[in-house]
């Protein structure tokens, strides 16, 4: 199966000289149709520079991204591409607070080639299928955070794209509505088989994804498949500043453990930790 993302030695550098910073430094990675990954690490470590340049909404210094196939620095027309092949879900859910649901929906597909009727009718059943079928006419203000956020996902498979991006989707959101927002990107990608990436420095968003990249200093540390959310906690422990010293890897001392509970737990972190 041809990947549907492809990212070769993909650097951004922001500025020059003695103040520039290297958001990205030589990232390559892949994703096939119909995967629900999860982008984590620390701020600053480079992860919304990655999904800018996924989404074609920032150039890379160097290097390269495909999406389907296609070589984003050589297109000649990068909003249409943008337009039809990618959907952008952000922790803020943007929408013109003077229009109603449906409006909002029905934005991105003005200049797309579909008249008014079938605009309607589009973003009629996109707000049905994230749950609103009832709010067509609601404007922002008379929905809830987590309705708006809906809308916003709505709004985002607008013009059917290849790829969600979404941006600390749940971030402005309360544990209830962040709930309903990750259990209806798990339908959208297991019923619908929407490819999904998602950007979190939160480990319950991460791990309600198939997928976890995990970032540091502009380069991917860690890739793997999710399995256990025991074992994906282990994972985070392992990587924390604990459990890098537990392992030797940094000065932190962990004098409250002893040497047998310190030896047990460095060869649960140690095997977990491995590739």
């Amino acid at each position: 199966m041809s990947a549907l993302i492809e990212t070769s030695h993909l650097t951004k550098i922001y500025g020059s000289g003695e103040t520039a910073v290297r958001a990205l430094d030589d990232v390559s990675v892949t994703v096939q149709p119909g995967e629900f990954v999860a982008i984590m690490g620390p701020s600053g470590c480079g992860k919304s520079t990655l999904l800018n340049l996924l989404g074609a909404l920032d150039l890379p210094t160097a290097g390269e991204v495909r999406i389907a196939g296609e070589n984003l620095a050589r297109l000649k027309d990068i909003d249409r591409f943008r337009a039809r092949t990618v959907g952008f879900i952000f922790q803020l859910h943007n929408l013109i607070p003077t229009l109603t649901a449906a409006e909002n929906v029905e934005v991105p597909m003005y200049g797309q080639g579909s008249d008014g009727r079938e605009r309607k009718q589009r973003a009629a059943h996109l707000l049905h299928l994230v749950g609103l079928g009832e709010r067509l006419q609601a404007t922002p203000g008379q929905l809830s955070g987590g309705q708006r956020q809906r809308v916003a996902v709505a709004r985002a498979l607008a013009n059917s794209p290849a790829i969600l991006l979404a941006d600390e989707p749940t971030g402005s959101l309360d544990s209830q509505s962040g709930e309903e927002i990750l259990a209806l990107l798990d339908e959208l990608n297991r019923e619908q088989g929407v490819t999904i990436v998602v950007v979190t420095h939160d480990r319950r968003v991460a791990q309600s994804t198939r997928r976890i990249l995990r970032m540091r200093d502009g380069r991917i540390v860690d890739d793997h498949l999710l399995s256990d959310p025991y074992e994906e906690d282990l994972r985070t422990l392992a990587a924390s500043r604990l459990g890098q010293a537990l392992m030797g890897h940094n000065e932190l001392h962990a004098d409250y453990l002893n040497e047998a509970e310190k030896t047990v737990l460095v060869q649960v972190l140690d095997r977990i930790h491995k590739p």
